[in-house]
């Protein structure tokens, strides 16, 4: 079994994330290469491309969603992400594998019953086929197929948690935002090779290893955390990893046993710590983060997970300094306003940081801000 080090581990992210080296690459090929782009915050999102591109393309994942190359649509951890067509039925199948609309709490809290569920993901499914509707034309049709006023309130709420469900079972995505309104189609309709959602066994061949081409190594239960947050069934979780057989291998990592896809191994073991003079400000809920989750002491140290997992479900912007987060940073007055962490175990190179903040500032300025819904 190949040993390695968590400072190889986190140099190899960022080769394979295009954090560093940046790369020649497109929207789409970010967005594939992360298994997805957290898309609650238009900005964000968008600098989340252009901070990776050799030549920044701010407009290049509003282009691509435009186009239909990408879609947009409720997925891991129930948030909106923008992702490739051919692997969104793979996720979200995952997503939805824990049924966690079925629980008691989420029924107590949102008011559906299963059966209910059942009767309000086929309306929807049958609505949205071949039209484009605003969040208000959809409540308003659901409510006269099943003659239920009382889901008006949910459905019309701002997060979409009874939305969430349905969108995870391939009836419901994103389409194309009128000014300031949200509007919702089917994935067929939005992608005319949509293929549906798969079963989760099937789903799991996707999505494991392309999780782990990007955030390996990495334990089954960091691959859940970043899917469902924790809550889908260990043996089935397990079995998702075990039933790839070779195309998966083991490596350890400070004594843990880590799963890696087989064809990375001799990359990663080849790859050589980053240094301080290595130094990214990537923006809020950026995935370098996300992927492995902002308890992973590798990336975010423990002592600063306050700082960028915040109150409300905020991930703050971060400073990244040989891999690791030393800071956090803002935009204050059109300039970029950096905080960093007194007990950085690798400081950032002050002219590294210089440069960096000047480089984002730029593409800052130059991102839009499009509503995402």
């Amino acid at each position: 079994m190949e040993r390695v080090t968590w400072a190889q581990v986190v140099a190899w992210r960022m080769r394979q994330q295009w954090v560093d080296p940046l790369g020649d690459v497109t929207a789409v090929d970010v967005v594939r290469r992360l298994c997805g782009l957290q898309a609650q915050v238009p900005s964000a999102a968008n600098l989340g491309v252009a901070v990776r591109q050799r030549k920044p393309d701010p407009n290049g994942l509003h282009e691509a969603l435009s186009d239909r190359k990408l879609v947009r649509t409720w997925a891991m951890r129930g948030t909106l992400h923008a992702l490739m067509p051919d692997e969104a039925g793979a996720f979200l199948s995952l997503v939805g594998a824990a049924r966690q609309w079925e629980k008691g709490a989420w029924v107590k809290t949102f008011g559906v019953k299963p059966d209910e569920m059942v009767d309000l993901t086929a309306a929807v499914g049958e609505i949205l086929h071949g039209r484009t509707l605003t969040r208000d034309e959809l409540v308003e049709e659901v409510g006269q197929r099943l003659r239920r006023p009382d889901l008006e309130a949910e459905l019309r709420s701002g997060w979409g948690a009874v939305l969430k469900p349905i969108a995870w079972q391939g009836q419901l995505c994103h389409g194309p935002s009128q000014g300031n309104r949200v509007t919702f189609t089917h994935p067929a309709t939005w992608l005319p090779d949509w293929a549906g959602v798969p079963a989760p066994e099937e789903a799991a061949r996707t999505a494991v290893p392309a999780y782990l081409r990007a955030y390996g190594p990495a334990s089954p239960e960091t691959f859940d955390a970043w899917v469902t947050r924790g809550i889908s069934k260990k043996a089935r979780l397990r079995s998702w990893f075990t039933d790839l057989g070779g195309e998966l291998a083991t490596v350890e990592v400070d004594d843990q046993r880590l799963y890696l896809r087989a064809d990375d191994v001799d990359d990663l073991a080849a790859t050589e710590p980053t240094t301080a003079d290595t130094v990214r400000l990537l923006p809020a809920f950026d995935q370098y983060v996300l992927g492995p989750g902002t308890n992973a002491a590798e990336v975010v140290p423990a002592q600063h997970r306050g700082d960028v997992s915040r109150t409300g479900g905020w991930i703050s912007p971060v400073v990244v300094a040989a891999g690791r987060v030393v800071g956090v940073w803002e935009v204050k007055d059109d300039a970029v306003d950096v905080r960093l962490f007194d007990d950085a175990e690798s400081p950032p190179a002050p002219k590294a940081l210089a440069a960096e903040v000047e480089r984002v500032a730029q593409l800052a300025r130059r991102t839009p801000d499009e509503e995402s819904g």
